[in-house]
């Protein structure tokens, strides 16, 4: 087979396509790529970024280069294989390829593992053609004798430089293969060393710790094997060259996945020094079985580059996930003011209980209303309930109806909290289908929170939550849920499938799970939804796709809340990130603070309120009218502004500072807090990023005062490079001040 058989050169501009949480990554705007047939060399370039790889003399598509965008006649290629070091590292066994197979003399890490049902496990994948496929460039690799089609998927946004990459996996041959492991990319960094990673780990109520460790030989493995995204790690990653971290400088390399299953990100560097990024299905307890002609698609690896430091690298992907990934784009709704009820009833909701609450949050200013847990079934506590989707006419004798309109009637839209993949043995559900929820026969069910997990794989289970789903939004005048989802998976056993067929599970739940989002935002256009999992162990690229906010974590202690939020804004948008405002002292840590902190920490996102309105004074509530309509002045700069990190509260340190900056740069939202005081020391002066040098901007206060001789409209030059002095002082003190434009 000849691996150059298309020769014509090419160029075509790409057009926009819609993301998807599976294989088909959204096309770039504009994005150029081209294939050179002399040098056998494809190139893309989008906003900043060059992105080349080329066809070996053995066929293997290689990596050549990703970084600062080139000039357009910079020669780059032919690629060629990696050098043989030893009879132990024989030629081309480490080349960079862009997806390899395991197979031939491969010692690098492969992004695709099969086993065949004749015992054979060799795979050598080589170029067999290109095509434009609604937009998006994509290089089919083959391996003829095996009866394996690869077809790689590559599109880049022109706005920011991100390119998507997937891979569709199709059995060609005349028997059955298993997928063993399958990634959606393999990321290849420029030869080099003294690169350093940096990604996210948590736990419940402690999620979103920026770590930071040196890549060295060998691997470093992020990953889920939880059936979920977790908390634990995040598939976010960012690496910098030189170990030298910046907000505002160096050169930094970052990716993301899009998947809300077990997943695994693996950073390897070689005997060579050459750094790989390799992500997709996590390959624990993974196997997915082919038969002839049947295909897998990947999820969406998606990878961006900057030489601007880590802000410029969360700016990018912020402003990628408004314009690409969450719904409706650049025009979506902007969040509103929401209130849920949890810490005021817990599980003792009723209809006059709610609609007293609904009164207080409306005469604050409050524009969306959540019932959360316990309005359903025989939900009186957490053994009980979960799975059976209506109304308990206990505690709402007439239905949600009453309750619905008076809360519309209040000027305000309406939610209700659910957790739809979730059942106690005590349901009605249960106790009509218990083969319904994931196991393995004959062996123990282990619950977490008193729950098991529904099989969303199988197609019944998707059916009839997609039919209790739409039923209760049709039937009711609801405009937004609250998707939780507050276990991991146990006994992840499928016994209606055969043993062969029965990992499917880990992909196939998955995309069932997608596709109910996605159809009830079809048929349903105005629901809203938030994905929220015990906190912030759902969130991911997959599913802000297919929801409009997420739920960072159950700790909304506001001091807490700077270091996770500041966790959270290196991969994810403030656009998606709620954030309440609760009780005082919190029930995580007995922490005593003031309204003022409290709100101004909640206000760097989607602001809500979840404190018990019932025990409010009088002074309370004007405090909270007051900055709830402070808050409708900036929200629209806070939730899709370009956001600046200026003092990090990473590893508890004492102060934390962020600024946003609305598109058109006509306004600046400036919040500051002290978590303690040290030794006397004053506050550090606060130089603003990304505000127009000639432009004239006045300074208002939210809360909080400037150092005498501050003035009240100076240059955007003046408070870049002069900054401004502020005047906190204290434990838990704060100030939030904006910039117009004059």
């Amino acid at each position: 087979m000849n691996p150059f058989a298309t020769t014509a050169r090419l160029t075509l501009a790409l057009t926009a396509a819609l993301a998807t949480p599976l294989a088909a990554a959204p096309a770039p705007r504009d994005a150029t790529p081209r294939y050179d047939a002399s040098t056998h060399v494809f190139r893309i370039d989008a906003d900043k970024v060059t992105y080349a790889m080329g066809v070996d003399p053995d066929g293997r598509l290689q990596t050549l280069y990703w970084g600062a965008r080139l000039a357009k006649d910079d020669p780059l290629g032919p690629a060629t294989p990696a050098p043989e070091r030893s009879s132990f590292d024989p030629k081309g066994a480490l080349s960079r390829q862009e997806y390899a197979g395991w197979g031939g003399n491969i010692t690098a890490m492969p992004a695709l593992k099969v086993r065949f049902d004749d015992g054979n496990r060799d795979l050598i994948l080589r170029y067999e053609s290109y095509r434009i496929d609604h937009g998006a460039l994509v290089v089919v690799m083959r391996d003829a004798q095996a009866g394996v089609d690869v077809s790689l998927r590559y599109s880049a946004d022109e706005a920011t430089g991100i390119i998507g990459r997937s891979a569709h996996i199709e059995n060609t041959g005349k028997q059955a293969l298993t997928i063993d492991s399958a990634a959606a990319a393999t990321w290849s960094l420029p030869s080099g060393s003294d690169y350093s990673l940096r990604y996210l780990t948590g736990t419940w109520a402690g999620e979103w710790h920026l770590q930071t460790r040196a890549i060295t030989p060998g691997a470093t493995v992020l990953e889920s094997r939880r059936g979920s995204t977790s908390d634990e790690n995040n598939p976010w990653f960012a690496i910098n060259r030189g170990g030298q971290w910046g907000e505002t400088h160096g050169d930094v390399w970052f990716g993301a996945l899009a998947w809300s299953g077990s997943w695994s990100i693996r950073v390897d560097e070689d005997i060579l020094g050459q750094v790989r990024v390799t992500g997709g299905f996590n390959p624990f307890d993974f196997a997915y079985r082919l038969k002839p002609g049947e295909a897998l698609d990947t999820p969406v690896f998606y990878g961006g580059y900057t030489g601007d430091g880590m802000g410029e690298a969360s700016r990018l992907l912020h402003r990628f996930e408004r314009g690409r990934i969450l719904p409706g784009g650049e025009s979506a709704k902007l969040r509103p003011v929401l209130y849920n009820s949890w810490e005021a009833t817990e599980f003792k909701v009723d209809e006059a209980g709610q609609e007293s609450l609904a009164e207080k949050a409306a005469a604050l200013g409050v524009e969306r209303f959540v019932v959360d847990d316990g309005w359903f079934g025989a939900r009186n506590n957490d053994h009980a309930g979960l799975g059976d989707w209506t109304v308990n006419r206990t505690k709402f004798p007439n239905g949600l109806k009453p309750l619905i309109d008076k809360v519309h009637g209040l000027g305000m839209s309406f939610g209700l909290w659910v957790e739809p993949e979730m059942v106690n043995r005590d349901s009605d559900l249960y106790r009509a289908h218990p083969d319904w929820v994931l196991n393995f026969t004959d062996r123990q069910r282990s619950e977490g929170r008193n729950q098991l997990v529904l099989n969303l794989a199988r197609e019944d289970v998707k059916a009839h939550l997609f039919e209790v789903l739409d039923r209760l939004v049709s039937e009711n005048d609801i405009q937004f849920l609250k998707w939780d989802y507050n276990r991991n998976w146990s006994e992840p056993g499928w016994p209606q499938m055969a043993p062969e067929e029965q990992q499917k599970v880990y992909v196939t739940y998955v995309r069932n799970l997608y596709n109910i989002l996605r159809r009830l935002r079809e048929k349903h256009p105005g629901l809203e939804i938030e994905s929220c999992s015990g906190g912030g162990a759902r969130v991911d690229l997959g599913v802000m796709a297919l929801t409009d906010e997420v739920w960072p974590s159950d700790n909304t202690d506001p001091s807490d809340r700077l270091s996770i939020q500041d966790g959270f804004s290196q991969a994810y948008a403030p656009a998606t990130m709620m954030a309440w405002v609760t009780g005082s002292p919190h029930w995580a840590n007995k922490r005593a603070t003031s309204l003022d902190f409290r709100f101004l920490s909640s206000m760097q996102g989607g602001l809500g309120i979840g404190a018990n309105l019932l025990e409010w004074t009088d002074a309370d509530k004007a405090t909270a009218r007051q900055y709830i309509a402070a808050y409708k002045t900036i929200r629209a700069t806070v939730q899709r502004g370009a956001l600046y990190r200026l003092l990090s509260p990473q590893d508890r340190a004492p102060w934390s500072a962020t600024s946003s900056v609305s598109a058109d740069r006509r306004q600046a939202v400036l919040f500051a807090f002290q978590r303690e005081g040290q030794e006397a020391r004053a506050y550090p002066t606060l130089r603003l990023q990304g505000l127009d040098p000639d432009a004239r901007y006045g300074m208002r206060f939210i809360h909080g005062s400037a150092a005498p001789g501050t003035p009240e409209v100076a240059s955007g030059a003046y408070w870049m490079e002069h900054g401004i002095d502020l005047l906190i002082k204290g434990d838990f003190d704060a100030a939030g001040v904006v910039f117009d434009k004059r």
